[in-house]
């Protein structure tokens, strides 16, 4: 079954290239973004851990720890790193699992219909749908989800920004809007009326009835 918006997160225990993890322990009281590749040394995918790697500080502001899944070993990923950071010019601290077994792709149901396939002589397009991206929160449920194909390269600039409004709405009777980004105006929940919502973020600006903005609330 997929691992849908508000389930809890499969936990797991990986070795990775910062020893073993335990998912849900190693995330703590953090937010957390898992992002899955189908094979080391891909050129799609070294650029985009080159991405993570140049965002490090901007996910340590936002109390969110990154992990990497590829279904490749422990000692293959020591060696991609340095092209990694080689291209990225900074340093690949985040953890990436090896998922050479597929415990993880399938626990969290990231694989294509031929994924019952050996490691040995697997091609990147054998397991072509681990190109996925989950937010998760300190609760361990899902909070987001994104699926590419392997000829797209993900943008982790939207990735941060989709971050930032999930933190924004977690919790709280807020939405944002299309194209939203942050210190731009949120959108009120339906739940509260005018009033209350007035009370609760301020003056309110009624685009339609069931269209209200305010300003985004300071944390």
């Amino acid at each position: 079954m997929s691992v849908r918006i508000n389930d809890i997160a499969p936990d797991f225990t990986a070795d990775s290239t910062a020893g073993t993890i335990r998912f849900h322990e190693w995330l703590g009281d953090s937010y957390g973004i898992v992002f899955s590749h189908p094979r080391d040394f891909t050129p799609v995918c070294t650029t985009e851990f080159g991405a993570v790697a140049q965002l490090a500080g901007e996910f340590a502001k936002r109390n969110t720890k990154v992990i990497g899944v590829s279904v490749d070993s422990v000692e293959d990923h020591g060696k991609w790193k340095r092209d990694i950071e080689a291209f990225a010019g900074s340093p690949a601290d985040f953890p990436i699992i090896d998922d050479t077994s597929l415990t993880v792709a399938k626990a969290y149901d990231m694989l294509p219909a031929e994924y019952y396939l050996p490691s040995e002589g697997r091609t990147p397009a054998n397991t072509a749908t681990v190109r996925t991206v989950y937010i998760v929160g300190p609760d361990k449920k899902v909070r987001l989800t994104m699926t590419y194909p392997m000829s797209v390269g993900r943008n982790f600039a939207e990735i941060l920004r989709a971050l930032d409004a999930v933190q924004a709405t977690d919790g709280v009777p807020l939405a944002t809007p299309a194209n939203w980004v942050p210190g731009q105006d949120v959108i009120v929940a339906l739940s509260l009326n005018n009033d209350q919502a007035a009370e609760k973020y301020g003056q309110l600006d009624i685009k339609l009835p069931y269209l209200r903005f305010a300003k985004a609330p300071t944390k």
